[in-house]
């Protein structure tokens, strides 16, 4: 017993098929139910009431034919065939009431077709009976009901057309709105619902809702841009005079303290900028053939870090160093890839890693590896957690040189412990589609392909 009940509790809960929890599906279900059970109650209705109203005229019949019979044998005339006292074929039933001193009426069959008798009580305990053919009754009940059955079919047929027709429309609207949606979380501010129709049901009332939120958001994010442009724009000129005067300071700790702080402010100006200009859509690819091996090399190089490089084989045309030659944008590679692999060293551990495997490039490190919301919310500038420095821009940047690239760039924790970087670029059928999904704050949407800051 013990046994069947962990198999029960082990077996897999039973689950409808996904397209069964559309409203397409429900209102067809709904529609159907309500045709079916409208049809049966007005059948039944109908049906009972032509089935009174013929059985009815059948019985005055046979009791206006009970009647004459009933004069004909208190006067001594001769009785038709199939009438008389209790006749063959009369319902028991029928007879015992009729001995109790009453007339009545019941459906039966003699001699193999459907009559309907009249029997009332006759001298010596028996009873007067006759009998009605009652076949063409019959047929008209059965003739009603296959009128009822048909009708009730088409018309239930031409509900469901009708009602799948509104709510195929309906439901059309709802998939475009939420496609939308789904657009402008993707980071494409310009899409709109655009509901044409002049309806003004609850579902255009969410249709505009949606495109004055877009419309607003989208004012509030250009806004956004175009001040941190100006402001890292005007802070260009007097962070070269104010570097120029800190070179002119005598050597000393202050005069260090001072440098290092304006390249540091330096350095933030110069992200602020091409985050903007990453954002505006303003990048322009420079293609050439370039070993990636060659590449990644560079970038450790100008890193300053103790990166150690690992190069994959691969069944593709190789180059000098045995890796990939591709056709990309080096400037932009090498910045994603420096800023990956600086990020690996400030938040992570030691040893870091940079792996070329085909067209794919890997950073990893082994250090506590990504939080949560980044995993799931991907990266955002200016946030951090924890014990964690740093201003979030050099992922952010690494995110947009990916998208201007038409690179695949994914972040994960690894279950042996650390963080994981991977950046994959388009094959050579993908080299023009270089202009991936527009989101104007430069924040992927989860999922994505954009990486998270830590």
């Amino acid at each position: 017993m013990n046994d069947m009940q962990r198999d029960e509790r082990l077996r897999p809960p039973l689950r409808l098929p996904a397209w069964t929890s559309t409203l397409t599906w429900k209102a067809t279900v709904f529609i159907t139910l309500m045709c079916c059970g409208l049809a049966a109650l007005l059948g039944c209705l109908v049906h009972g009431a032509m089935t009174r109203q013929t059985v009815g005229a059948a019985r005055e019949k046979a009791l206006t034919r009970l009647e004459r019979a009933i004069e004909t044998y208190e006067t001594g005339g001769r009785m038709p065939r199939g009438e008389g006292i209790d006749p063959a074929g009369l319902p028991p039933e029928l007879r015992a009431l009729a001995v109790g001193g009453k007339r009545g009426t019941a459906v039966g069959r003699h001699r193999g077709r459907p009559v309907m008798w009249a029997a009332g009580p006759a001298a010596h305990g028996g009873a007067i009976a006759v009998s009605v053919d009652f076949r063409a009754s019959e047929r008209t009940i059965a003739e009603l009901d296959r009128a009822i059955l048909g009708s009730s079919g088409l018309a239930i047929g031409a509900t469901l057309l009708i009602g799948a027709f509104v709510v195929t429309r309906i439901t059309r609207r709802l998939h475009l709105t939420a496609q939308v949606a789904r657009r402008i979380s993707a980071g494409d501010l310009d899409a709109r619902v655009d509901d044409s129709t002049r309806s003004k049901d609850e579902v255009a009332a969410v249709s505009r809702a949606l495109d004055t939120m877009a419309s607003s958001l989208q004012g509030k994010l250009e806004a956004e841009q175009r001040f941190t442009a100006d402001v890292a724009h005007e802070l260009r000129t007097p962070l070269t005079g104010l570097n120029a005067a800190a070179e002119l300071l005598p050597p000393g700790r202050p005069a260090e303290l001072v440098r290092d702080r304006v390249r540091a402010m330096r350095s933030l100006t110069e992200d602020l900028l091409e985050i903007s200009r990453l954002e505006t859509r303003s990048e322009r690819l420079e293609l050439d053939a370039h070993d990636l091996a060659d590449l990644a090399a560079r970038a450790i190089r100008a890193s300053g870090t103790d990166t150690a490089l690992e190069v994959r084989g691969t069944r593709e045309v190789r180059g000098s160093r045995g890796s990939l030659r591709v056709d990309t944008d080096r400037r932009r590679l090498e910045r994603i890839l420096g800023n990956l692999v600086a990020n690996a060293h400030s938040h992570g551990a030691a040893p870091v890693t940079l792996t070329v495997d085909g067209r794919t490039l890997t950073v990893t490190d082994s250090g506590p590896g990504y939080p949560e919301y980044v995993l799931t919310n991907g990266p955002q500038r200016f946030r951090t957690e924890g014990a964690n420095k740093g201003h979030g821009l050099g992922l952010t940047i690494a995110a947009g040189q990916a998208r201007v690239l038409g690179a695949t760039l994914t972040f994960r924790n690894r279950e042996a412990g650390g963080a994981e970087a991977r950046v994959t670029l388009p094959g050579p059928a993908g080299q023009g589609a270089t202009a991936p999904p527009r989101r104007r704050d430069g924040l992927p949407a989860p999922g994505s392909s954009a990486p998270p800051a830590r």
